[in-house]
């Protein structure tokens, strides 16, 4: 306990404490000391979400023994916003409410929040259950009754407040639940409920129970709706037909924005108090007066420009707030402290700290003056924002001959006698307590001495994996008259899936493509692999291939053989490299090891693969040139990382090319976090140094004293001379010019590669598909990160005001993209104009280096609310805050760029938004719309990948080798031409002869078990989770994939049925038939007819053993035919015995 304060009795209800002389951190100190020392529920009420936040982080550091706050967030949508509040922040209210009356400990709340009228408990009570295994239930009343709080039936549940039925399975993602649930009935009893990971949809772990609350704050049920009516047309004059809101009602639907409606459903409201503890304390700190007249002039000002749309009539601010008379009685009510920084309260021993800011000369020099005059009692305790943070202050200290004494946190310091001690959090306000005049204890923070903070990125492990292919060739989100190729047919459109012969017995499923003058062609639903997606030049659309006419075949004839050539002529490029002698670093060892250690998350395992493929090229004897897709924020730094330490480890240095200079110092930052405490010496070179620090690194780089450097292009210039450079990291190749790149091709002659990126560009796409540079794929998103909506509209004043307001109102920061640096301040006056309150600087690369720099970590620092900015922000330091930008003039702006810019937001858990400004549509080119028709239908979490291939199809596809290739791309599409291509590179490696490569899948074989084999709607009713299983049986290799696929199937929607079973067995008989040469099978209720093909591994004695043995079943029907006379069961009992039939066939090995 801190012994420094002693707080006495608590306040009871009804009077109040005050306490003065809370200045910066002492109001949050104050706190853990109330919670401690007097054991009781504790509220606090904050200005506004960002002091949240920063008392999250304050907490952690004065009270790690203490449970972790409540949060009641604000519903995160400006006053009267037409919008639903996010899903997470309305779970998470939701959770806060059903759990405040029984909570002992603290919870966090800002007064926007607090001063908003609830749901009554009587709500919160109607709809939460515990459910539990063994519980009876009806599934259609269990269900409606779901609905009926709120929750959203979808097909495949990924966020909180969703629902997905299918049959005797049914997921679930309650409120304020950190996973969804996967329960499983058994006629009406609960048989099972586990965990699942909404990414991977595959279940975790059982559980006997689960809480379920409601998933609005609004009721949504037919009866409530009615009363919500009644209320409307009792509140509001005129015809409530004109009113959209009332219409959406009407059709029994909740309307968008309904809880700004929220006193029309029930008769009384609560509020957030009435939810609280009766013995509980509601802590005031300072600062509140002036947010409250700040929120209530925002709900007014919002009022008055809304209250004369008679399409959507709104309530009053004082009938969805509280008003400042009831406010005051509320309080008087409770337990109360206030804080004051000025006042006559009791009198803490607490006062501001000195200004400890340096000079660029002499950054320490503030605060050397203050510890060097600290008491002979006096105590001081530094909180650097990261180990590596805390290294490099503990090293400049130490070289002032002050050395500090690393602790662990607030307690341990406090328990211990060091005067000075150093440890790792990241805060911005200090603490200064003060005995006798003279100081006593000080807790200085990072930001205050240097003014610059570098928060450390946090991620959690996922288990999501995708392929390579998968991202690329998958047909699960098909829509109708999608383009696509099948290797037989040529090029059709996609028409859906049908069981068109369930007449004539044959109860398949078939995939209908449609082909030129309407023909229809049924493909077998386990044939898919013989379709591709049809990615083309996209200038214009792709011309249908007309049925019976020759056109197809020359065309294929014509674009393999260019696919041949392309691969000889790759082939003899990669020969030529891998010909080289490379360095082969050593082996990871326990310093690695150890250094591996340092990162406190689990790699998700699409990260470890990468690391892992990274490792085993750089300790391989040849060059490593490997591409590492992921998306921004996925952990390719850590990728790099870890790369870095083996060669630098292994005796060579390292140099990390990154295009701009905010990039570079970010990862000098965290380059050297991560360092710290190592033999190893990380140097930058950027713009941001002087002439003088730059020889310095310079001369060190050349006589080997440097191991990592890190720099812009300026790492290219010849003045740079390296002692033993091994390995070459590239951040984002694309964004260097051609200049830079012939530098980067010279080198690769020379060291090991690793490039970096989001998005590849087309040509790097094409050559990591083709097998011809090393690719790995990082798809997986850090936990609960969720996707960017993105808008795309021409410019408007009340959107643009809304977007920022919005931001800004739920304590965040908005970046503001204007490419044109001659008009900028233009732009800036504009939004001065239509966002008067919001404070605004402005960003761009021909300002001086230091006021740039300054811009910049004001902005991280949240200084200031907008920034306006060129895009010099592509590249720079990650910013949790700022989720939400703003692109003006979208269409100019490639799709890897657009996809870069729109990662800027979005890092943090929030829901993020990307409101992309264009002229009128018809002003702009026909590849601008296709680029932000992309940009805009791929807003799901790593999707990088993806967007490289509509950027391949955007642009054309012939980057490959030149344009040569792109008209033969075109004919067939470029994922079958690449096929192609990596078939004959296979074949050419294997000595054998690419040209007597046949359709690679068109000689699979024709099975017909004339019984029913497929995945029935009434199972799996979503047609593209349908078309996706479908497409991953047609592509397995092995009884294994068949396996892990049918465990996944069983997990995720229950019991498989006979017709499904059917077609997992069929699955497997298709492959033994491939592997023994069998190219067709029918069979039937009174036996089977197998065909071989010219060249098969079938034992020819085998057969004549079976004839001999079992004449009346086993007979010869032609040179290549076997007939089996044998009655044989339906379904999979038939399959199954035609598996061991054709078994005994096989050559044994």
């Amino acid at each position: 306990m801190d012994r420094s304060l002693f707080l006495g009795t608590p306040p009871r209800a009804g009077a109040a404490r005050a306490f003065s002389q809370l200045y910066g951190a002492a109001d949050s100190w104050l706190a853990a000391q109330m919670a401690r020392q007097w054991q009781r529920p504790l509220l606090i009420l904050l200005p506004n979400a960002r002091d949240v936040e920063e008392w999250q982080r304050e907490w952690r550091f004065f009270a790690p023994d203490l449970p972790a706050p409540l949060i009641f967030p604000d519903r995160e949508i400006l006053p009267y916003d037409r919008l639903a509040p996010p899903a997470d922040a309305a779970a998470t209210r939701l959770a806060t409410l059903a759990a405040l009356p029984e909570w002992r400990g603290v919870c966090l709340a800002p007064l926007s929040a607090v001063l908003q009228r609830l749901p009554p408990r009587s709500f919160l009570d109607q709809h939460a259950f515990v459910l539990a295994v063994g519980d009876h239930l009806s599934p259609e009343g269990f269900r409606q009754r779901l609905i009926d709080a709120g929750y959203r039936n979808v097909s495949e549940v990924s966020e909180a407040g969703e629902l997905a039925w299918r049959g005797g399975i049914i997921d679930l993602f309650p409120s304020g639940s950190a996973l969804p649930y996967r329960i499983e009935l058994f006629d009406t009893v609960v048989e099972s409920i586990r965990a699942f990971d909404p990414e991977t949809q595959r279940t975790q772990q059982k559980v006997e129970r689960v809480s379920l609350l409601p998933a609005r704050e609004v009721p949504v049920d037919a009866a409530a709706l009615q009363e919500f009516r009644s209320r409307f047309r009792a509140r509001f004059s005129g015809d409530p037909q004109r009113a959209e809101i009332y219409r959406t009602a009407n059709r029994g639907q909740v309307p968008q924005g309904a809880e700004h409606y929220l006193p029309l459903f029930f008769p009384q409201s609560s509020h957030l108090l009435m939810h609280f503890a009766k013995d509980g304390i509601v802590f005031l700190p300072p600062g509140l007066e002036t947010s409250a007249r700040h929120i209530r002039q925002d709900w007014q000002e919002r009022h008055e420009e809304r209250a004369h749309d008679t399409a959507y009539p709104i309530l009053s601010p004082d009938e969805l707030l509280l008003t400042p008379g009831e406010w005051e009685d509320i309080l008087r009510g409770h337990a109360l402290v206030h804080g004051q920084t000025e006042g006559d309260g009791e009198r803490l021993l607490t006062a501001t700290l000195p200004d400890l800011h340096g000079t660029p000369e002499a950054p320490l020099a503030a605060l050397d003056v203050f510890l060097r005059h600290l008491p002979t009692e006096g105590r001081v305790i530094l909180a650097a924002e990261s180990p590596g943070r805390q290294e490099a202050l503990s090293e400049r200290l130490g070289k002032a001959g002050l050395l500090p004494v690393r602790v662990h946190d607030w307690p341990e310091f406090l328990a211990g006698t060091e005067r000075i001690a150093i440890t790792v959090a990241p805060l911005e306000r200090g603490l200064l307590i003060k005995e006798n005049g003279l100081v006593k204890l000080a807790l200085i923070s990072e930001a205050q001495i240097f003014g610059d903070r570098v928060f450390a990125q946090r991620r959690s492990a996922h288990t999501r994996q995708r392929s390579i292919e998968g991202l690329v060739r998958d047909l699960g989100d098909l829509q109708p008259d999608d383009p696509v190729t099948h290797e037989e047919y040529g090029i059709g459109r996609f028409q859906g899936m049908a069981t068109p012969f369930a007449a004539q017995g044959d109860i398949n499923e078939y995939v209908v493509l449609e082909y030129a003058n309407g023909d229809l062609v049924y493909v077998p639903a386990d044939h898919l692999d013989r379709i591709t997606r049809y990615v083309g030049n996209g200038a214009t659309e792709p011309a249908l291939s007309r049925l019976g006419s020759n056109h197809w075949d020359k065309a294929k004839a014509k674009a393999r053989q260019k696919a041949i050539d392309a691969a000889t002529e790759l082939l003899d490029i990669y020969a030529r490299r891998a010909a080289r002698a490379g360095r082969a670093f050593p082996a990871p060892d326990d310093a690695y090891w150890e250094f591996v250690s340092r990162f406190p998350f689990e790699e998700t395992p699409d990260q470890q693969q990468a690391i892992d493929a990274v490792i085993s090229d750089m300790v391989s004897p040849h060059p490593m040139d490997r591409l590492v897709c992921g998306d921004v924020g996925f952990g390719k730094t850590e990728v790099a990382l870890r790369a870095a330490f083996l060669a630098a480890h292994g005796g060579t240095q390292v140099a990390v090319l990154v295009p701009t200079t905010l990039l570079a110092q970010q990862h000098y930052k965290n380059f050297q976090d991560r360092c710290a405490g190592l033999p190893l010496r990380v140097e930058v070179l950027s713009r941001f140094q002087g002439a003088k620090a730059h020889k310095q690194v310079l001369a060190a780089v050349a006589a080997g004293e440097v191991n990592i450097l890190i720099g812009t292009h300026r790492l290219l210039q010849k003045d740079v001379t390296f002692h033993d450079l091994g390995l070459l990291i590239l951040d984002e190749e694309h964004r260097f010019g051609v200049r830079q790149k012939e530098r980067i091709k010279a080198l690769r002659a020379e060291v090991d590669i690793l490039t970096l990126t989001a998005t590849p560009i087309p040509r790097t796409l094409n050559l990591s598909l083709a097998g011809l540079r090393d690719l790995s794929i990082i798809a997986t998103p850090p936990q609960r990160r969720q996707p960017v909506r993105t808008f795309v509209q021409i410019w408007d004043d009340a959107t643009v005001v809304e977007a920022c307001q919005r931001e800004m109102h739920r304590g965040g920061q908005v970046y503001f993209l204007h490419n044109e640096v001659r008009d900028i301040e233009r732009m800036a006056t504009t939004l001065r104009r239509l966002l008067p309150d919001a404070r605004l600087r402005v960003a761009h690369g021909q300002m001086p280096e230091s006021e740039l720099e300054a811009v910049m970590l004001d902005f991280y620092h949240h200084r200031f609310d907008i920034l306006l900015s060129t895009t010099i922000i592509e590249s720079g330091i990650d910013n949790p805050h700022a989720n939400t930008i703003l692109i003006n003039r979208a269409d100019k702006f490639g799709l890897a760029q657009l996809h870069q810019l729109r990662g800027r937001v979005g890092r943090s858990h929030q829901r993020a938004y990307a409101y992309l400004f264009t002229p009128d549509p018809r002003a702009m080119s026909d590849d601008a719309r296709r680029r932000l028709d992309a940009i805009q239908s791929l807003e799901d979490l790593g999707v990088g990948f993806a967007l490289a291939s509509h950027d391949l199809e955007i642009r054309g596809a012939g980057e490959l080798l030149g344009e040569e290739q792109s008209g033969h791309m075109d004919e067939i599409g470029f994922t079958l031409f690449m096929e192609w291509l990596n078939d004959a590179v296979e074949a050419i490696r294997a000595g054998r002869d690419p040209h007597s490569l046949e359709d690679r899948r068109a000689s699979g074989p024709e099975i017909h078990l004339n019984t029913p084999a497929l995945i029935p709607d009434d199972y799996l009713p979503d047609v593209h989770l349908r078309l996706q299983f479908y497409k991953r049986l047609s592509d397995v290799r092995s009884d294994t994939a068949i396996g892990e696929i049918m465990v996944e199937m069983i997990d995720r929607f229950g019991p498989i049925p006979a017709p499904t079973r059917t077609l997992l067995c069929q699955t497997q008989l298709r492959l033994l038939a491939t592997q023994i040469g069998i190219e067709r099978i029918d069979a039937g209720p009174a036996g089977a007819r197998l065909q071989f093909a010219a060249e098969n591994q079938v034992a020819p004695e085998k057969i004549i053993q079976l004839i001999q043995q079992s004449h009346s079943i086993y007979q010869l029907d032609g040179e290549h035919r076997l007939r089996i006379r044998r009655d044989l069961p339906d379904g999979e009992a038939r399959c199954q015995e035609l598996l061991q039939h054709i078994d005994q066939l096989r050559i044994q090995s």
